[in-house]
């Protein structure tokens, strides 16, 4: 009897280790959060809906991939600079481009150089200075802000180039938006890089044992600043597509998206410790917040219960997983 149970003991654990994956429940939860508001508002989950959604979703979790290397990386790592460095990269982008599709490459450039300067200084005070990354970024943050006033003079300028318009908000094959095609190359992109090279593979060393990283040859500062780097890179990358989708810019363009890039990293299961974890996950949990605003928004429910809702939300899939304490025991 024993025999015959043991080849589906292996299958049983398989199961279990699917559906108690945090990839596999944040994705139930964004299906989930589709059908319950396709119950609420008929229309909800109809094909088109869907499809703006995860356009939305798009600009959020671009910025989050830069937050999802920082937190891999460990050492309490979080950038709190991401909102404003991506407001201010749209803000140059915009003053750039001014409606040229002739300075559009221009208008790409200099705003992820801009926040390429911006990572690195978050990354040299972290690993050279050792100021700790939550206050190392938020001074960040009121420097990047007065950058913005100081450059905008108080007045943001400036409009995004057609072909940038054209790219977030014209659909094409499969009436799916360019910009949602450019967000699935840098999903299988970026996971690629972290599970399958050397510049991965550091990321998760140093974010699961520092010393141990170390000891075997890994350059952990440069690791670290490195980190910080893609992070703004990819905020300003964010900002300049969100630009796109509003068309004008103003100096609060992308605030709001600091903490939902860390909601999103943490709802796709990344440790907040950091070496566990990866980008597949932050995707489907930008889905999951994007999706679930939406749903809140569809049911006209108070801007306070919005912010309560997503908060139980984001617990009760943190004691779903129940991973903080045991992948560390």
């Amino acid at each position: 009897m024993t025999a015959m149970q043991s080849p589906a003991a292996p299958t049983a654990a398989r199961w279990r280790a699917i559906v108690t994956d945090p990839i596999f429940i944040a994705a139930a939860v964004a299906v989930a959060i589709v059908l319950v508001g396709q119950l609420v508002s008929p229309g909800f989950g109809a094909y088109s809906q869907v499809v703006g959604m995860v356009r939305v979703a798009s600009f959020l979790g671009i910025m989050a991939i830069g937050q999802t290397i920082v937190i891999l990386s460990g050492g309490d790592g979080i950038d709190l600079s991401v909102g404003k460095t991506a407001t201010l990269g749209a803000i140059v982008a915009a003053r750039i481009m001014d409606g040229s599709d002739s300075r559009l490459l221009l208008g790409i450039l200099v705003p992820v150089l801009v926040g390429a300067v911006i990572g690195l200084v978050n990354g040299l005070g972290i690993a050279y200075l050792r100021i700790p990354p939550f206050v190392m970024t938020l001074g960040m943050t009121g420097v990047v802000a007065g950058i913005a006033l100081a450059y905008t003079g108080g007045a943001a300028a400036g409009r995004s180039a057609p072909a940038l318009t054209g790219l977030v908000n014209n659909r094409g094959l499969f009436d799916v938006p360019g910009v949602v095609y450019v967000w699935i190359v840098l999903i299988v992109a970026v996971t690629w890089l972290l599970r399958r090279s050397v510049a991965g593979w550091n990321i998760y060393a140093v974010g699961s044992n520092r010393v141990a990283a170390n000891l075997s040859g890994v350059p952990v500062r440069r690791n670290v600043i490195m980190a910080y780097v893609a992070s703004s890179v990819f905020a300003c990358l964010g900002g300049i597509l969100l630009l796109g989708y509003t068309e004008s810019v103003f100096l609060n363009l992308a605030d709001s998206y600091t903490l939902p890039t860390v909601a999103a990293v943490i709802i796709g299961g990344t440790l907040a410790s950091g070496g566990v974890g990866g980008y597949l996950g932050t995707a489907i949990g930008a889905l999951v917040l994007t999706f679930l605003t939406s749903l809140l928004s569809t049911m006209n429910m108070p801007e306070s219960w919005r912010t309560i809702t997503s908060g139980v939300v984001l617990l009760v899939l943190l004691g779903m997983y129940g991973r903080q304490r045991k992948l560390r025991t």
